[in-house]
């Protein structure tokens, strides 16, 4: 696949990363943001400002003796400065998860051993454990930014970077008492970096609305470190309810997101083509450009390009699966849709597509820095997902055990089934630990089920499990599949406007038999559902606590 890659960028460390700021982009901006939520006032910083910010705070950290500085805050300038100062200082820095409790947060102080916190002033009653406490919303730490001892400077200078070392602490997504804290070297990041930049084509014309939470590594490896690798633009989004204003008002070329945002844009689209009468027309002209080159899309559907901004062109997701018909209609409108795959664990991302080469259903081909095979192939391929790499982490801090059980033979077990075709497409079926298995060794993936359900008009999202009956109708002992489904409110108003509250369950119970069963094998239909209009239990990338779900499923009535 050499022939479907980019030239690519080498860095050593995050220190080289900054370079390139002071040298190549000096005078391209590298953050746009609004001063208050609501302003109409700008601050834009070059990336010269940012690269100075970063060596000032470093040394002042130096200067504190911090050893590893834990950073909380909303998506802004200061945390990315942080965590470059925290890091080119030889530093560790400790991400947080800011929609955790302040509870689990004080938690994860004292598991990760963070001498030093940096924090948004709302959360100045989580940091209070630390040693030293850093508001970045106070004077103070402006005035970190803009000044350093003089001995300090010197001694951020002329520190080496040991580029094998643990630079960044990550917690998993879930509680505390179930989260690892992924251990990540300044090495493992500039090889995903080097990856990435061999397989995605972007430059300094390039911004980027950053709306996921960058203490995730897909947003701070894909978006923040990646992107501003390449000179781009970094917008700071109001809101997720702000996203297509935003992506107006900033004229946004790009962004990295989940798939559920993206089905959600896909529906509000679908919403106003309706509301306009023209979806017979839209579907028609659809299928008409299919084969037609991006330009020429994008020129047939320009209302819709302009609805979301008029520049956008490059959207990257990963993190799910996203819906193939979805899919199909971004790519129909002219997007350039970029599937991609990768674990915390593996400092981001492990394969991806690029606008040269991509099959629809998979998630792309591996980094030109990775390399893949699946463990233990049943008859039709699908094993676990294993990836070799230079990226992958160092382990989990303080859990041999749990390190042990995913890192072998220097493969680390992905936890994650699926298959790769034979031009090597890697396409994932499921999680390991989500799979159902019957008695008769069949397997079901319910990732497969969850994306036939959603599509139906009334529903928001859904969760398919097993449970083991004990009933004759539904095979004595073996595991019978249900579903926890979510519906929209007005929708099954506006479709069903004569139907009781009270007869919503029967009602989706035969939407499911009749619209989604049809369609599966008989061992694969869903015989038992309970549905709310309550949405499901996620973490902050929106991927469903599946654990937690089900700790709630076990007071709920299944029909």
């Amino acid at each position: 696949m050499k022939n479907k890659l980019y030239k690519g960028r080498i860095l050593n460390d995050l220190r080289d990363l900054v370079s390139l700021y002071k040298n190549e982009y000096k005078s391209q901006i590298a953050f746009e943001y609004k001063k208050e939520p609501n302003s109409t006032e700008y601050i834009r910083v070059d990336y010269s400002t940012f690269a100075h910010d970063i060596e000032t705070l470093g040394a002042n950290l130096l200067h504190l003796g911090s050893k590893r500085v834990a950073i909380i805050s909303d998506n802004r300038y200061e945390w990315c400065v942080s965590y470059l100062a925290i890091t080119t200082a030889g530093l560790v820095v400790v991400p947080f998860d800011k929609s955790l409790p302040d509870n689990e947060i004080e938690s994860l102080i004292i598991r990760s051993h963070a001498d030093t916190i940096i924090y948004a002033s709302k959360y100045a009653d989580a940091a209070g454990l630390c040693k030293n406490k850093i508001c970045m919303d106070d004077a103070s730490f402006i005035d970190m930014l803009k000044n350093a001892p003089d001995e300090s400077i010197t001694d951020y200078n002329n520190l080496k970077i040991d580029n094998k070392a643990m630079s960044v602490m990550l917690f998993t997504s879930g509680t505390t008492s179930t989260s690892k804290a992924v251990m990540l070297s300044q090495y493992a990041l500039c090889t995903d970096m080097y990856g990435l930049s061999q397989m995605i084509d972007i430059n300094p014309s390039d911004k980027f609305l950053s709306f996921l939470p960058l203490h995730h590594t897909f947003e701070s490896g894909c978006t923040f470190l990646f992107g501003t690798s390449c000179g781009i633009t970094i917008a700071f989004c109001d809101g997720l309810k702000h996203i297509q204003k935003n992506l107006i008002e900033y004229q946004i070329t790009a962004f990295v997101c989940v798939p559920l945002m993206l089905e959600i844009m896909y529906k509000k689209i679908y919403k106003t083509i309706d509301e306009q009468h023209k979806t017979i027309l839209v579907n028609i002209m659809r299928r008409l450009f299919r084969h037609s080159s991006i330009k020429t899309k994008r020129r047939i559907f320009k209302s819709i390009i302009d609805g979301l901004g008029g520049k956008l062109k490059i959207i990257i997701s990963g993190g799910a699966a996203i819906s193939r018909d979805v899919l199909q209609g971004y790519n129909d409108f002219g997007f350039d849709i970029h599937q991609g795959y990768g674990l915390t664990e593996t400092a981001s991302v492990l394969a991806g597509e690029n606008i040269l080469y991509k099959r629809n259903g998979s998630v792309g081909f591996p980094l030109p820095t990775v390399e893949f095979k699946i463990n233990n192939p049943d008859k039709n391929g699908i094993g676990e997902i294993l990836a070799k790499t230079d990226s992958i982490m160092l382990g989990y801090y303080e859990n041999e055990d749990a390190t042990n059980e995913v890192l072998k033979d220097g493969w680390f077990y992905t936890g994650d089934l699926g298959y790769i075709d034979k031009d090597g497409f890697l396409f994932i079926t499921g999680r390991k630990k989500d799979m159902i298995v019957l008695k008769n060794g069949k397997k079901i993936f319910p990732e497969e089920l969850e994306a036939l359900i959603n599509k139906l008009p009334f529903v928001s999202e859904s969760m398919v499990f097993g449970n083991i009956s004990n009933t004759k109708a539904d095979r004595c002992d073996d595991v019978v599949l249900c579903a926890k489904i979510v519906f929209n409110k007005d929708k099954i108003k506006e479709l069903f406007p004569k139907l009781k509250v009270s007869e919503y369950p029967n009602m989706i119970l035969n939407e499911v038999k009749t619209k989604v069963n049809k369609l599966m094998p008989a061992y694969k239909y869903i015989r038992k559902i309970t549905v709310t209009d309550i949405p499901l239990i996620k973490t902050t990338t929106q991927k469903i606590k599946r654990h937690e779900e089900m700790k709630l499923i076990k007071d709920m009535e299944l029909i």
